[in-house]
């Protein structure tokens, strides 16, 4: 699944080509993906001029001009791919517009298409339909049931020591699980959570609730806040983690998955310099964590 990286990564390709275009049409090839799009989508995005667009979470919020946003959710395989003006654009636009085009063969997962004024053509694809689209005023924004319950951005000053500490006071869970707690920190997730406790040298299995109280405490809270950031910073640069499904907005890949310390890497030596030891598998929570027994702690 696509995480923080991936999808600010996907975002900032977006966002030089939609940002101030006016919509001009858009054709749903089939009436749902996770769940049923918006009512009338189409025709409620269609004329809207987009003013910008952001991340929240491992959500893409697109601001319209009549002050709805427009969410999407790129789930498990999900993907926005740009198509700017040119020969190739022109036989897409014609395939995906006319009556009756899109079906089997290219296109087959192709369930989003917009066009832009500025004749470029955004094209969703998700062949596993697990991501998702969402349509509602700004103003409900804060009472959105995919919003309303996320934690704090990890890249954003929000995020800092005493707030993870408090977060993690009574949580008798393992730190990993407290990490993917998205009403903790919003946007984390599996592969950076392995990689930034890694860097830390904390144990995904260490009790959450020793981040609490004292100076080691706390110095351990800012160690795993900072090498969290650093994870992240250096992968949205990498363009994301490219494994399977994922490709940023102009079909390319990214690179951060050559940098893994410990994620996929089961059975083979430790990186980190002076330590002999061997990444090991095991699954937390239906998922799979990957450390260094000896010296993560």
């Amino acid at each position: 699944m696509p995480e923080l990286p991936e999808v600010e990564t996907v975002k900032n390709g977006l966002a030089p080509v939609l940002e101030g275009a006016t919509i001009i049409r858009v054709k749903l090839n089939r009436p749902d993906l996770r769940f049923a799009f918006p009512d009338n989508f189409p025709q409620r995005l269609e004329g809207r001029r987009i003013l910008r667009l952001e991340r929240r979470a491992k959500y893409i919020l697109t601001h319209l001009d009549n002050d709805d946003i427009w969410m999407s959710h790129l789930g498990m395989t999900g993907r926005f791919t740009i198509f700017r003006p040119g020969k190739e654009q022109q036989n897409l636009a014609e395939f995906y517009f006319q009556d009756g085009a899109a079906g089997e063969g290219a296109g087959k997962h192709d369930h989003f298409i917009m066009q832009l004024d500025n004749d470029a053509m955004v094209v969703y694809t998700d062949p596993r339909r697990f991501g998702f689209m969402d349509l509602f005023a700004a103003s409900d924004a804060p009472d959105n049931r995919f919003l309303r319950n996320i934690g704090v951005e990890p890249l954003g000053n929000e995020l800092h020591g005493q707030y993870l500490s408090q977060k993690l006071k009574t949580r008798k869970s393992p730190l990993k699980s407290a990490l993917l707690d998205q009403k903790i920190i919003a946007g984390l997730g599996n592969i950076y959570v392995c990689e930034a406790l890694f860097r830390a040298r904390l144990s995904p299995l260490r009790l959450s609730s020793t981040l609490y109280g004292g100076k080691k405490a706390a110095e351990r809270c800012e160690t795993l806040i900072r090498k969290i950031r650093d994870c992240l910073n250096e992968a949205i640069l990498a363009g994301g983690s490219t494994l399977r499904d994922y490709a940023n907005a102009d079909g390319g890949e990214g690179s951060f998955q050559q940098s893994f310390d410990v994620y996929d890497r089961e059975g083979e030596a430790c990186r980190r310099e002076g330590c002999d030891g061997t990444i090991k598998r095991i699954t937390q929570s239906g998922r799979s964590t990957f450390y260094c027994p000896k010296c993560q702690k």
